[in-house]
């Protein structure tokens, strides 16, 4: 499979707590790697197979209690 990245603006990660909730929510998508979660820049990427689905990982974003801003939409 061809490993893809796709990144997410999250406005409201601001702890270590945000980031393990969007973590391990984004990893029980399948087909995902690995996902890196960055406080200043409110920015979420995820390294996955090129056939997941960008709607799963939104939807596991938005499972662990997090909006994604209106640009990634």
């Amino acid at each position: 499979m061809t490993m893809t990245e796709h990144t997410f603006t999250v406005p409201d990660v601001s702890c270590e707590h945000c980031v393990n909730a969007i973590r391990s929510s984004v990893l029980k998508v399948d087909g995902v790697y690995t996902v890196d979660v960055d406080i200043e820049s409110k920015a979420v990427k995820v390294s996955h197979d090129a056939v997941v689905n960008t709607g799963a990982m939104r939807q596991a974003i938005q499972d662990a209690g997090y909006e994604i801003s209106v640009n990634n939409r």
